[in-house]
């Protein structure tokens, strides 16, 4: 039998113990605001349920927070607009912001740029690159000039299986990489 590890645990739990995440798909509250999206998320990682009794428009600390992590994210302006009148690229930058709500020291990003224009892949790039150097970040990516752009290592996968790891330009140069991924005679 297995010992329990961090998969036992509920999102919640994992929440807690430091690790924040990012989906793939947007995973936000469409019909709020930017900052109420963002108190939301502060306020699951505050814990004290009731306190989501009271108006979170009163809370001047939490208001603050919540400003501070958009700012992280490069968010700043109109904070009150619904969420559904931001553009793709925003509300994967607001995606980032509730991840980091959570105050984590692990950020798992799933395909943060997935769905970007270049433009906008290249200020997620500049996002990923201004997070503070003590957050460990896990990034699932399947576009190479973020990978490259962003990793200190890299793990190439291939039917579930680890076929290379290490530095980007070990990866770049690595013979089974490029016959897997570029075919062969590259």
């Amino acid at each position: 039998m297995r010992a329990p590890g961090i998969t036992d645990e509920t999102p919640e739990a994992r929440c807690q113990l430091g690790i924040g995440r990012t989906f793939q798909k947007n995973n936000l509250f469409r019909g709020l605001t930017v900052r109420e999206n963002v108190r939301l998320a502060l306020q699951a990682k505050r814990g004290g349920w009731f306190d989501c009794l009271r108006p979170a428009a009163a809370d001047a600390a939490l208001r603050a927070d919540a400003e501070a992590v958009l700012a992280q994210v490069r968010l700043t302006g109109g904070l009150d607009r619904p969420v559904s009148s931001l553009s793709y690229g925003e509300q994967r930058q607001l995606e980032v912001a509730l991840a980091l709500a959570s105050r984590p020291s692990v950020l798992l990003l799933d395909e943060p740029t997935s769905g970007m224009s270049v433009a906008e892949t290249d200020d997620m790039i500049d996002l990923i690159r201004a997070l503070p150097a003590d957050l460990g970040i896990l990034m699932i990516e399947h576009d190479m000039k973020v990978v490259f752009e962003l990793a200190d290592t890299i793990t190439v996968l291939y039917y579930g299986e680890v076929l290379a790891s290490g530095p980007p330009a070990t990866i770049r140069e690595d013979p089974k990489v490029r016959d897997v991924y570029l075919g062969l005679g590259h």
